[in-house]
């Protein structure tokens, strides 16, 4: 068990990165203290630039004032730092190799393309980003198969690194399903996935953790309105810069 006052996690209570630490720390019975960033980071916070300068992002988990990033790395960190069981990442080094390459997987192409849809405008440009997901889906409902040897985890009889890795998504997931009203879990194409998510939410490692539907949809339509204004300052600024670069080539040729 660690000291309350050893272990701080730097966090916001929408961030599904965060929600990945918080389950880490519940599997291994951690106590922490939760410092929670402001939902727009305006401003951050002294203890979250001072712990994470090169970033300045959530989360960070702060150990005997040792600050660690990342949300993958410090799950690891954890499941290494309170080596008891129960373990987060399988024993097996093949195993565990698998597990890590389907988190890469899913940082890569599932969150980029949740958050594409939500800053998107129109049913046609949200297209190709329901299909990612749709793609990632079918991939990891062929890996649970073979992570899980049959049993009700990609853990095996317990939630492990990829369960959690995945599954802190759950949430925003239901957010996109329901504001758009278009399932991406459906039992037809992924059973495995479907019966897996309930147990993942009810799990008492989780359970409480993972936001409520209703109060992330308030915060995505605030956070659309934000991401929609970065991308259309930045179009503006592109727009601008090779306006200026066309003028620069013009004034070259003369």
């Amino acid at each position: 068990m660690a000291n309350k006052s050893e272990v701080k996690l730097i966090g916001k209570w929408s961030s599904p990165y965060v929600t990945r630490v918080k389950i880490a720390l519940n599997i291994k019975s951690l106590d922490y203290e939760n410092f929670e960033e402001n939902e727009t980071f305006n401003p951050k916070s002294d203890l979250l630039l001072q712990s994470n300068p090169v970033y300045g992002k959530v989360p960070v988990l702060v150990h005997q004032h040792k600050p660690i990033c990342e949300s993958l790395i410090i799950v690891e960190y954890i499941d290494e730092t309170w080596s008891t069981a129960p373990s987060i990442l399988p024993t097996d080094a093949y195993d565990r190799a698998l597990a890590r390459f389907w988190a890469a997987y899913i940082d890569q192409k599932w969150f980029p393309s949740m958050q594409s849809i939500i800053t998107v405008e129109g049913e046609e440009e949200r297209k190709p980003y329901f299909e990612v997901m749709e793609e990632v889906v079918e991939r990891l409902e062929d890996a649970f198969e073979k992570c899980s040897k049959g049993k009700p985890f990609f853990g095996g009889d317990r939630i492990g690194y990829l369960d959690v890795a995945f599954g802190c998504f759950l949430g925003w997931l239901s957010v996109i399903e329901n504001e758009y009203d278009r399932k991406v879990l459906v039992e037809e194409k992924s059973p495995n996935l479907v019966k897996w998510a309930e147990r993942f939410v009810d799990h008492p490692a989780v359970k409480g953790i993972i936001p409520e539907t209703e109060r992330l949809v308030k915060l995505s339509k605030a956070l659309q309105i934000k991401w929609r204004a970065a991308i259309g300052n930045v179009q503006i600024f592109r727009s601008r810069f090779h306006g200026r670069k066309r003028k620069l080539v013009t004034r070259v040729y003369l």
